[in-house]
């Protein structure tokens, strides 16, 4: 398996130039990655409602075809609303990261008396809440935010796969010139 992957080289090193400029055009466009990403999601969602409806047809469970049933409406809405399907995941990202910190202040004062250094949780809290006020109050920037970490991520995946393409060249060529 090892040296199939060396004489494979190139699919990784281009499989890493593809994720350099996906990354580069998700940084560059981050309107159109957006709408591509709640594409991608929304695709998901009907064929995992699909499946679930199926699923809850042939088990007899209307549990799960009414799982099924949301999913596909759920995809339907994300089709026809990206803008409010992304907003919707902005403020359940914002929601997520209040809650989480109330939690972590909850956690500091019930530890304040058997561990010194709470603080931490304190300061971790107050960054959650703050960060999901931030998130709540300006939810397009939040938007721009998680496409350029996309792009980022894409970027750096990108690099480091080229990287190892170009190095399993060069140990191909040492390889072949050992054998």
């Amino acid at each position: 398996m090892g040296s199939a992957i060396v004489v494979n080289w190139w699919a990784l090193a281009i499989r890493g130039v593809v994720g350099i400029l996906l990354g580069i055009a998700a940084v560059a466009w981050p309107g159109i990655t957006l709408l591509v990403l709640i594409a991608v999601f929304a695709v998901y969602l009907l064929i995992d409602g699909v499946l679930a409806l199926i699923a809850g047809a042939r088990a007899r469970s209307w549990l799960l075809a009414v799982e099924g049933a949301a999913g596909i409406v759920a995809a339907i809405l994300a089709v026809l609303w990206p803008g409010i399907t992304a907003l919707i995941l902005v403020y359940l990202i914002a929601a997520w990261a209040i809650v989480t910190g109330a939690l972590e202040l909850g956690a500091a004062y019930l530890l304040r008396r058997v561990v010194k250094g709470e603080w931490l949780l304190v300061v971790g809290g107050v960054i959650s809440i703050a960060f999901g006020i931030l998130l709540a109050i300006n939810p397009a920037a939040g938007l721009v935010t998680i496409v350029w970490l996309f792009g980022a991520y894409m970027l750096i995946f990108g690099a480091i796969t080229l990287a190892l393409g170009l190095r399993l060249r060069s140990t191909r060529a040492t390889i072949a010139v050992g054998s």
